[in-house]
C-alpha cells in the first residue's frame, strides 16, 4: 500500500485510496450539484450523503477518513486539502453572525424621525439591511385623504407551503409605518423594478396606465378584495404584494411573501431602528430557489457585509410618470 509523504521524515499524509477518494469527492463536488450552503448548513451528514451516492463508494475506512478531516481538522481545513471544496466553501465573515440593531439616519447622519415620514409617497424609499445589498421599503401607510392609518398585526401565509406566521403589524406614533424586503420572491427584481403604489394609483385606470406602471385587473379586484388600499408591485412579471397585510401575496407568479424588517419606535426620540426579518429568507437563498425558512439564512456574504448600528434612508426617485 502506498503512502504520501510532503517530504522525507514528515508525517503520513494519506493513503493511495484515500487520495483516490478525495480526487473522486473532487470531481464529483465540481460536477453534481454539490450544495455548498447545505454542506455548510448540515455539515459532514450532508458530505457522507454526498459522497456515498457521487463516488465508487463509502465504506468505514474512507468514512472515518472524511470524519477525521471535518471533525478533527475542521472545516476549513477540508476546504484547503480538497480544491474543489476550497472555492465553494465561502469565507466566514464574523461580522454579520446576528442582525443587528440599526439606527435609521438620513444622508447627513442625522436620525430619521417617525413622524415626519410622508404618508402614501409613490417615491421609493429605502434603506438596506442587515447586509449592504439588501434593499428594504419604508412605508408610512395612510388612506385616500393621507391621513395615517394604524395597520394591526396579521397571520401571514405562505403559498408556497402553507406555513404561517405572525406579522406584527406598523411602528410610529400612528401605528402605520411597516417596511419590507425590496426584493421580489419571484426572481429577485429589485426597485425601481419593484415599488410601492399608493391608493390613487390603484385604481381601474391604472389597466391603461403607460409602461411601467400598468396594473392587472386580478390586482386590483385582489386588492379590493383584500382590502388593501395600497400594494406593492413588481413590473417584471407582475407579482403583487399587500403591505398591510404582511406582504402577503396578492397575485402571482411570486408563491411567497416579502420577508418582513422589524423596526422598532422609540417613542421618547421619535426614532427608528431595524432589528431583524421575518418570514422566508430572501431569494434566491435555498436550494432550487426555494427560500429556507430561517431568516437568518439573509446573513450569507453574497448580499454584502453587515451594515452595522446605523444605516442609511434614501428616496431614490419617483417611478410614475404622472
Amino acid at each position: 500500500m502506498l503512502s504520501f509523504h510532503w517530504k522525507k521524515g514528515d508525517k503520513k499524509v494519506m493513503e493511495w485510496d484515500q487520495l483516490r477518494f478525495v480526487r473522486e469527492l473532487t470531481i464529483a463536488i465540481r460536477t453534481k450539484n454539490f450544495d455548498p450552503r447545505e454542506f455548510i448548513r448540515k455539515g459532514d451528514s450532508y458530505l457522507f450523503n454526498f459522497a456515498e451516492k457521487n463516488t465508487s463508494g463509502l465504506d468505514e475506512g474512507r468514512r472515518n477518513f472524511l470524519k477525521a478531516m471535518v471533525i478533527g481538522v475542521g472545516v476549513a481545513t477540508v476546504a484547503g486539502i480538497v480544491p474543489g471544496l476550497r472555492v465553494l466553501v465561502p469565507p466566514n465573515v464574523s461580522a454579520v453572525s446576528a442582525f443587528p440593531k440599526s439606527l435609521l439616519v438620513d444622508s447627513s447622519g442625522n436620525p430619521i424621525k417617525a413622524s415626519s415620514l410622508p404618508v402614501n409617497s409613490p417615491i421609493i424609499t429605502i434603506y438596506y439591511y442587515p447586509l449592504s445589498g439588501e434593499p428594504n421599503f419604508l412605508l408610512n401607510l395612510g388612506d385616500s385623504s393621507g391621513k395615517p392609518v394604524s395597520v394591526p398585526s396579521y397571520t401571514v401565509t405562505v403559498p408556497q407551503t402553507g406555513d404561517k406566521y405572525t406579522w406584527p403589524g406598523g411602528v410610529g406614533p400612528n401605528k402605520s409605518i411597516v417596511s419590507y424586503s425590496a426584493i421580489c420572491q419571484h426572481l429577485g427584481c429589485k426597485p425601481p423594478f419593484i415599488h410601492f403604489y399608493p391608493p390613487k394609483y390603484v385604481t381601474p385606470s391604472q389597466i391603461n396606465a403607460p409602461e411601467p406602471d400598468t396594473l392587472t385587473a386580478q390586482a386590483i379586484a385582489n386588492a379590493k378584495a383584500a382590502n388593501a388600499p395600497t400594494i406593492i408591485h413588481c413590473d417584471c412579471h407582475g407579482s403583487t404584494y399587500d403591505p398591510y397585510h404582511g406582504a402577503q401575496p396578492l397575485t402571482g407568479p411570486t408563491q411567497r411573501p416579502l420577508p418582513t424588517t422589524i423596526l422598532e419606535w422609540d417613542s421618547s426620540t421619535d426614532y427608528l431602528y431595524a432589528l431583524g426579518s421575518l418570514g422566508v429568507g430572501i431569494y434566491p437563498e435555498g436550494a432550487n430557489g426555494v427560500p429556507s425558512k430561517d431568516p437568518t439564512v439573509d446573513l450569507s456574504s453574497s448580499f454584502g457585509s453587515s451594515v452595522g448600528d446605523k444605516t442609511e434612508v434614501s428616496d431614490s426617485e419617483n417611478p410614475f410618470s404622472s
